[in-house]
């Protein structure tokens, strides 16, 4: 694709980068096979290809992003099923994160969505604050045929999705070192997230338990928390990369007190930003080294396993399920994860199936199912449709997300792939399955 930026704005690291994808782009079109929104809407404003191309205008004229360009980004799930797709390498995700944050700098967006907005990202990244949220939803519930349909049903979309009832804070979830059982193998840092130890605070415990069990040393270092993802695919910029510098010196400070063999994440959206820390402090001049040296030591907890070398003792016949593999868009797309979470459950002994339709994303997108309702619950539905052709008595995911999201529509347990694994190691069963 030809571009037109100026000397003046390609001195601009930001510009220069997106310039570069730009150019990568052969308008091809693949990649408006495999996008959510494309399939679901017909419009070529609401693809890959459209959205590129809005966002060369966009930047080329060096103007305030302009309300039809923003609804059309704020479409964008981020899936990234679009790399996967493209034969020519575009880093769509690198292009529309700094649309993202060109439109929060330069939209001024009305009052009722940045009010939401605002909220949000105040109360996600902060579990504390967050939990104090939820248990104001399920007070508002029974209003809620009532209130729903304010902020243009995003309100309804948030009770729908808060759980009935918040389990009690984990003891896991603070910084602290659990001792490897027998000969320690490795010792890691875990990013314990926001929204995870709120609403299903098993999931680290299950990591935690697993690696334990597998030798691993598991430290929760004191400092660490919000990865960024959520704020950073609003655009915010700044409070991203506070979050992020945060994490770093944390597991860098771990680090060099007693060396980190990896940075495990159980929650594949982090995941997936974590490994990018690198790119989105380049220009940091006292963060950028160590941000690179977290982004190449992070891995996802199936990742992990599978380098360790994970022999699972096999689910007894009368307990043997048949698993439905949901690969989170973050896993699969923004990763490349793809065997290593079937692999180890087949090890541990399950019947693992795949899903139809498994590129499409189910909607869930860090904050898209309360941003953008209508789509989401379309995506939803249709993910939810094809799981059911495979008939599994569980749903297996490596993302939080992905599996709220799921969960509010599907007739089987949802489960962490880590819960299944270490239950067939030896852990509790999955309190999803009791």
């Amino acid at each position: 694709m030809q571009t037109n930026f100026t000397l003046t704005q390609l001195a601009d690291s930001d510009i220069a980068e997106s310039e570069k994808i730009l150019r990568n782009c052969v308008h091809c079109g693949f990649c408006t096979a495999t996008c959510p929104t494309y399939v679901t809407l017909g419009d070529e404003l609401d693809s890959p290809r459209g959205r590129i191309y809005q966002i060369k205008d966009m930047l080329e004229n060096d103007k305030p992003a302009p309300a039809r360009i923003v609804k059309h980004i704020d479409r964008c799930l981020s899936c990234l099923s679009c790399m996967t797709t493209c034969p020519s390498g575009v880093h769509y995700m690198h292009l529309v994160d700094h649309a993202r944050t060109y439109i929060e700098k330069t939209h001024l967006r009305p009052f009722a969505d940045r009010f939401l907005r605002n909220l949000l990202a105040g109360l996600l990244p902060n579990p504390s604050l967050f939990r104090v949220a939820l248990a104001g939803a399920w007070l508002a519930r029974p209003f809620a045929p009532l209130v729903g349909g304010l902020f243009g049903g995003r309100l309804g979309a948030m009770l729908k999705l808060a759980p009935k009832s918040l389990p009690k804070p984990s003891p896991v979830d603070v910084p602290q070192t659990f001792p490897a059982e027998g000969v320690r193998k490795a010792r890691v840092a875990m990013l314990n997230g926001c929204a995870q130890p709120v609403l299903q605070p098993q999931i680290n415990e299950a990591t935690v338990r697993l690696l334990n069990r597998l030798g691993v040393e598991v430290v929760v270092a004191q400092g660490a928390g919000c990865c960024g993802a959520l704020v950073h695919h609003m655009g915010k910029a700044e409070a991203s990369h506070a979050q992020a510098a945060a994490n770093i010196r944390a597991w860098m400070a771990e680090h060099r007190r007693g060396a980190l063999d990896a940075v495990i994440i159980n929650a594949s959206g982090c995941g997936t930003t974590v490994k990018d820390y690198g790119f989105m402090l380049r220009d940091d001049p006292d963060l950028a080294e160590d941000a690179a040296a977290v982004s190449a030591m992070t891995k996802d907890v199936t990742e992990f396993l599978t380098d360790l070398g994970f022999e699972g003792a096999a689910v007894p016949d009368e307990t043997r399920k048949r698993v439905a593999y949901h690969s989170a868009c973050s896993m699969q797309h923004g990763q490349k994860i793809t065997q290593q979470p079937k692999a180890l459950l087949k090890q541990a002994g399950f019947d693992v199936v795949d899903i139809p339709e498994s590129h499409l994303c189910c909607g869930s997108a860090g904050t898209y199912n309360i941003m953008q309702p209508a789509l989401a619950t379309t995506l939803r539905d249709r993910k939810v449709a094809n799981i059911r052709k495979t008939a599994p008595d569980i749903i297996a995911a490596g993302n939080i997300g992905c599996i709220t999201q799921i969960a509010s529509a599907a007739e089987v347990p949802v489960i962490h792939t880590v819960e299944l694994l270490d239950w067939a190691t030896g852990g509790p069963e999955p309190k999803g399955l009791a």
